[in-house]
């Protein structure tokens, strides 16, 4: 390997140790800070400098989608009309790897005056931040990734990955689900995949619906003009089973010159796996995955067929 893919393993290997380091330095208020945000009725509002202010609004966008609501300020913007912000039910998150910048504690008298509760984040649990802040959450590392370890980068890896662990802690006290999750992501690919339903995607033009008792012969020709690779067997318009084309695949090995006497009843799966017009595909996605099969069939209550969805249909 060269020097620079050296380099790249060497950062990689101390930023994952400063993750993992930062493990037992999770404590009390922890869990008081989560206690905090979720017991506050206005909003949460994170700040940070530099680096840190980067940090800070990947942690608020992450906590904004994920139920708490929560946005970015620089502190430097506070001092010039935009203090106003801070209302009294609001929560602080303030983040400073040496939890001495100069900005963010030139505002801490104010919110403690106004009785705002402040949690802040930092790599310093005996700093100015972390004596005056009602929770402190340590993201202490100890050393920079930098070949100078002068860049932050284990620090900012460490702020990032507390951020995340606070979220996710904070989604599993709302008991948040995918469902919520889609609804604050609904113009998304994964908003879209967790909102659509089975009558959102399936096929419902020219569905090859044929009889039990039809000859294989004909029903080669019905799955053929069907383009599903499949063919479903009705009867008085009610789902009595489904052939596969590798149903018939094995059927014509296994019987060659008696493949024509055949019928569909002969060789079809009785117990096709159907779903409801209003399942998810991320359900239906489960049932093709648990089964390796290709195709559900959609029904009504009274096993009618209403479409076909495959895993083509679930690819958006």
């Amino acid at each position: 390997m060269s020097k620079w893919t050296d380099t790249a393993i060497k950062c990689i290997e101390d930023e994952a140790k400063a993750l993992l380091d930062l493990i037992p330095l999770i404590d009390g208020d922890f869990d008081k800070t989560v206690e905090i945000i979720l017991n506050c009725k206005g909003k949460l509002i994170v700040t940070g400098v530099g680096k840190s202010g980067h940090i800070g609004a990947k942690i608020a966008a992450t906590l904004s989608s994920t139920g708490t609501p929560s946005f970015f300020i620089n502190p430097l913007d506070v001092f010039h009309g935009d203090l106003g912000v801070i209302q009294h039910d609001d929560v602080v998150l303030a983040i400073s790897n040496s939890g001495q910048t100069d900005e963010l504690l030139r505002f801490l008298p104010y919110l403690l005056e106004n009785h705002i509760p402040v949690i802040g984040m930092s790599g310093n649990p005996k700093s100015l931040l972390a004596q005056y802040a009602t929770a402190h959450l340590n993201a202490a590392v100890s050393h920079e990734a930098c070949p100078l370890g002068l860049a932050p980068t284990s620090s900012t890896t460490a702020a990032l990955a507390l951020g995340d662990a606070l979220a996710c802690a904070l989604m599993e006290a709302r008991h948040f689900k995918a469902s919520d999750f889609a609804q604050y992501h609904p113009g998304g690919t994964l908003g879209k995949r967790l909102l659509t339903k089975a009558h959102d995607v399936m096929h419902t033009d020219d569905l090859p619906v044929i009889p039990p008792t039809m000859k294989l012969g004909e029903a080669v020709i019905h799955m053929s003009n069907g383009r599903l690779g499949l063919c479903v067997a009705t009867e008085d318009n009610k789902v009595v089973g489904i052939i596969t084309d590798g149903d018939i695949r094995r059927a014509m090995e296994n019987s060659q010159d008696s493949f024509f006497k055949l019928t569909v009843a002969n060789i079809m799966t009785r117990t096709p796996k159907e779903v409801s017009p209003d399942t998810k595909i991320t359900q239906i996605e489960k049932i093709l995955h648990q089964h390796k099969i290709h195709s559900v069939l959609v029904v009504d209550k009274e096993k009618h067929l209403l479409g076909v969805v495959d895993s083509f249909s679930t690819m958006i």
